[in-house]
């Protein structure tokens, strides 16, 4: 078949949001690596960047350290979510409100680098937190149907 700008439009909404908040998760976390290693690199220097790494480096400075943080903290929670849209989408169990629970995560998680790079506290928990409920949001049919 011949890849058209006609086939693409077709497609276009092919995907559910679920599965576009999770594709734009994907974009996300590397936003998170490269947000993470700019600041590293403007610590440490190019050369360190390309090096294998392997010598002591002192401590991160607080922005680079919020950025590092902010990274692992993403990916303490992007599997979850990923496997969370994964099953309701074989199952069959998207409805409006694992839509809504992946949009929830999504512009939570956006803010959650933001907030956390500029050591906001409060907002920041916020922000984690409806990342949390956004999650469930979309994990609950799955559970539901569990039991």
């Amino acid at each position: 078949m011949t890849w058209t700008r006609a086939a693409a439009g077709a497609n276009r909404y092919a995907m559910t949001t679920e599965l576009t908040v999770l594709a734009w998760g994907c974009v996300l976390a590397l936003v998170h690596v490269f947000a993470a290693i700019r600041a590293k690199t403007r610590q440490y220097g190019s050369k360190w960047n390309i090096s294998a790494r392997d010598e002591e480096v002192p401590p991160l400075n607080p922005v680079a350290g919020r950025l590092a943080r902010a990274q692992a903290n993403f990916y303490e929670s992007f599997p979850i979510m990923v496997a969370a849209i994964l099953i309701v989408s074989v199952a069959h169990l998207e409805n409006r409100w694992t839509a809504l629970g992946a949009l929830i995560w999504l512009g939570a998680r956006l803010l959650y680098l933001p907030l956390y790079a500029f050591a906001v506290p409060v907002l920041r928990s916020l922000a984690w937190t409806a990342g949390l409920a956004g999650i469930v949001m979309v994990l609950w049919p799955a559970l539901a149907a569990a039991f």
